[in-house]
């Protein structure tokens, strides 16, 4: 499809479930139109299947999607053979085979064919590849590059092969700071329907519209994540305010509603003791109680309308309120003195240390060895003779993995976490855990069964809660595959932590919301330097 011609998605009533039952989507409609869009939306809501849905690799249980256009589809986790080749994964192979044998002089149809009218399909693979910073070798293996770099080579695969519609699942996981900013280039002018799943503000950033899958509906705002952002806070202070009104309405109709009874028992009392006292002649006394009755009766009825007007509107209220809650903790203090040194990195041009509470990032592109400080922190493991040497000096760290695979599957949520912290009661860790979200019986479930969101909340509140307090925590791209809302959490706890903090992490935006001390700049030499 040329990509002048209009190209959308359609949804009516999608609804999708899982072999075992778990229902994914429910009747989600909404449509894309031609721009940039974003996607967001909490951990399993469904926005990977929704992506999926659309670029058809699942077929949904009932209801409709339409594509106006060829679909392509770029998965969170690229599964590459390590023997294919640059081409492979801008998935032109076949149009460059059928080139190289016309060139050769077969003339065979088929070959013909499976060109189309892209002669210039290796000009333009050189020009992307060039565009991204890549080197124009077309035959290179994916063994020879790196992670984020097959990331942006299938990116811009989809460019070249100009599909109509496509969609993005997380692009910028795993990315560092300068491939990020070559796929926002490549994001900046793309032509057609594009749908981007993320959680990469600065990314979100550059779309035309946001849309949110929230309580099974799909929503679409006209501008890009921070004035959707803006929008949704101003709507839910707004509903808020209305439900804060609504509640004080049910309270005045239900004093009005006590009155009006005291009111009629009054009457009703007086009626017995004028009867009791032959006030009038019998017949006009049964007048009097009936007419009584007849009216305690209407104004009841009125009453009561009015106390369940007053309800409904309150519910109305009610459903348009968020229950988007934020952690709020009263963590153990670490007894981290502002004097005490906590951990140096000796680097290969001088010596940086952590003192006291200090927040700080380290921050560099992929390979430089990161990853390698943090874990030869935490294991008291050396250094590559090149890199940096790093000296614990306290012998209470807590570490966040890239992976959140430290965690006992088959134990409880609250097991999880008293391992951490064995000689609190359960019952003050279960307080704590309610406030990190986590509550009631729900704490009794096994790790396995938990979404993402829940995992990760786990794993940080056994960092957090740790008995005792961890005076240092060493946290290693701890936004990767995580909601939006769930990096809010984080840096609500993070705000309430009183220890020292390391972070490595390539997420700008939220090293903005750190409040950072510092932020120190690996290099491939082992070198650090204070960034500005």
């Amino acid at each position: 499809m040329s990509f002048h011609t209009p190209s959308s998605v359609s949804l009516t009533d999608v609804s999708f479930r899982w072999p075992n039952g778990d229902v994914a989507l429910s009747r989600v409609s909404g449509h894309f139109g031609s721009g940039r869009t974003g996607l967001v939306g909490t951990n399993g809501s469904g926005k990977s299947t929704l992506l999926r849905l659309i670029a058809g690799q699942l077929v949904p249980e009932s209801g409709t999607i339409v594509t106006s256009g060829d679909v392509g589809f770029l998965p969170q986790s690229l599964t590459l053979r390590v023997d294919a080749t640059v081409a492979d994964l801008l998935g032109i192979s076949e149009k460059l085979t059928a080139l190289r044998a016309i060139e050769s002089g077969d003339v065979a149809m088929s070959h013909f064919e499976v060109l189309g009218d892209e002669w210039d399909i290796e000009t333009r693979a050189v020009e992307a590849l060039d565009a991204i910073g890549l080197p124009s070798d077309l035959g290179r293996r994916v063994s020879q590059i790196s992670g984020g770099e097959a990331m942006l080579v299938a990116t811009a695969g989809l460019r070249l092969r100009r599909t109509a519609i496509t969609l993005l699942d997380e692009p910028t996981n795993n990315l560092d700071r300068d491939a990020r900013r070559r796929l926002a280039r490549l994001v900046a002018m793309w032509p057609g329907t594009l749908i981007v799943v993320s959680h990469d503000v600065s990314l979100l950033e550059q779309m035309d519209e946001t849309a949110e899958l929230y309580a099974g509906a799909l929503s679409v705002f006209g501008g890009p994540y921070s004035a959707w952002r803006a929008h949704l806070d101003q709507e839910q202070a707004a509903a808020i305010q209305a439900m804060r009104t609504a509640s004080q309405a049910v309270k005045v109709e239900k004093r009005q509603r006590f009155e009006a009874e005291s009111k009629i028992a009054t009457r009703v009392q007086a009626g017995k003791k004028a009867r009791q006292e032959n006030r009038a002649p019998k017949i006009v006394m049964n007048q009097k109680r009936s007419n009584a009755e007849v009216a305690a009766g209407k104004m009841r009825s009125n009453l009561d309308g009015d106390v369940r007007s007053a309800q409904a509107v309150l519910e109305a209220a009610e459903s348009r309120v968020r229950d988007d809650e934020s952690i709020r903790l009263d963590l153990p203090d670490p007894d981290v003195s502002r004097g005490r040194r906590i951990a140096e990195l000796h680097a290969t041009n001088g010596t940086m240390v952590i003192q006291g509470p200090e927040r700080v990032a380290i921050v560099g592109p992929n390979g430089v060895g990161k990853t390698t400080i943090l874990e030869s922190l935490v294991h008291a493991r050396d250094a590559p003779a090149d890199g940096v040497r790093a000296a614990l000096l306290t012998d209470r760290v807590g570490y966040l993995p890239q992976r959140l695979d430290g965690l006992d599957e088959e134990a409880s949520m609250l097991d999880n976490v008293q391992a951490s912290a064995p000689t609190v009661p359960p019952g003050v860790l279960r307080n704590r855990l309610a406030r990190f979200l986590l509550r009631g019986d729900h704490v009794h479930r096994a790790v396995s069964t938990l979404s993402g969101g829940e995992r990760f909340r786990v794993s940080l509140a056994r960092l957090l809660f740790a008995d005792p307090p961890a005076q240092l925590l060493l946290l290693d791209e701890p936004t990767n595959n995580l909601d939006l809302q769930s990096v809010d959490q984080l840096v609500d706890a993070l705000r309430s932590y009183r220890g020292a903090v390391i972070v490595v992490s390539h997420d700008d935006v939220f090293l903005d919301r750190l409040d950072l001390d510092a932020v120190w700049e690996l290099d491939a030499d082992g070198g650090l330097t204070t960034a500005g």
